[in-house]
């Protein structure tokens, strides 16, 4: 399903459009924006409507496009919801290079945390990020996730092994860190 629209600061957490699609094909052609995803290869724009239809009837995925001032720069999600066991994976992408390092890759995070946390059932998201994306893993430290493990040699990316940095965030965690 696609998350409500959600206004921060600095940026607004809105549903995906069909229109948005070709910016994923064009952020996923570069080796800079997928250097620390879980993408292995540029998909098409058929792909990317399957995606797209996939995730709108979704019951286990919750993902939203980051806009500044209506530019699509990126997207962020909740998946893999196990509603039985209150858990899901989170994950992030600023697609749009230009945007890097402004500080909405961490809002978008806070945003859609918040959300999890006050708008469903769920009592721990779990995250992962390339041992090396120091970016990332500050990122998801920001918004109170903490690291509980290292997954090694758990991608092979480039002609080399690479760590992942596990980590996840508890409601009542979030909840005590969290001002109001």
């Amino acid at each position: 399903m696609f998350g409500p629209v959600i206004v921060g600061e600095s940026i607004t957490l809105a549903p995906l459009t069909p229109e948005m699609l070709p910016n994923y094909i064009r952020w996923f052609a570069d080796t800079d924006v997928t250097r620390y995803l879980g993408v292995s290869h540029c998909p098409t724009l058929a792909m990317e409507q399957a995606w797209f239809e996939e995730m709108a009837k979704s019951d286990t995925s919750i993902v939203w496009a980051i806009l500044v001032e209506d530019q699509h720069i990126g997207s962020t999600g909740i998946h893999q919801i196990n509603w039985r066991n209150q858990r899901a994976i989170t994950g992030n992408v600023i697609g749009d290079k230009t945007q890097w390092g402004k500080g909405y890759g961490s809002e978008a995070v806070r945003l859609r945390t918040a959300y999890a946390f006050t708008n469903t059932t769920l009592e721990k998201l779990e995250t992962e990020a390339f041992a090396e994306n120091i970016g990332s893993r500050r990122c998801l430290e920001k918004a109170g996730y903490r690291q509980y493990g290292v997954a090694r040699r758990h991608v092979f990316r480039a002609g080399k092994w690479h760590n992942m940095w596990l980590a996840d965030l508890l409601r009542d965690e979030w909840l005590a860190s969290t001002p109001g």
